[in-house]
């Protein structure tokens, strides 16, 4: 289950409700995690040893009730490389490579512990958000 982080509540609220201005992002990073994100932010995001946020690519939105969006093309990181990221728990969703803003986050189906040489691969459509 994923859970859009309050700073993107808000950005949808004035968008939708009111005339204040609402800068909609451009591109989406999938970033990953050892420990938890919230709705507030924080959580540990992976650094060093080539770990870089990837860009999302083309998401195709379907469905009513519930409404899907996933990844049209899979979502792969550069191997780790120089030692390991460790155990990796969540992903989340930035409108940048880096800094950026966390717009939605949740735990991974099963953690994955990435190992130096090690390359972690999200098939395509298996990055899903969804709105009941």
């Amino acid at each position: 289950m994923s859970s859009f982080t309050d700073y993107t509540e808000n950005l949808v609220l004035n968008f939708l409700l009111t005339a204040n201005t609402a800068t909609r992002p451009t591109a989406w990073y999938v970033g990953l995690f050892t420990a938890a994100p919230s709705d507030t932010g924080g959580g540990t995001e992976v650094s060093g040893n080539a770990y870089a946020r990837v860009v999302t690519g083309t998401i195709t939105v379907s469905g009513t009730s519930p409404t899907n969006a996933t990844n049209a093309a899979a979502i792969e990181f550069a191997a780790a490389s120089g030692g390991n990221w460790g155990s990796i728990g969540w992903a989340g969703s930035f409108d940048a490579s880096t800094s950026g803003n966390l717009l939605a986050w949740a735990a991974l189906t099963t953690a994955r512990t990435i190992n130096d040489g090690d390359v972690l691969r999200i098939p395509a459509g298996d990055l899903d958000v969804t709105l009941t």
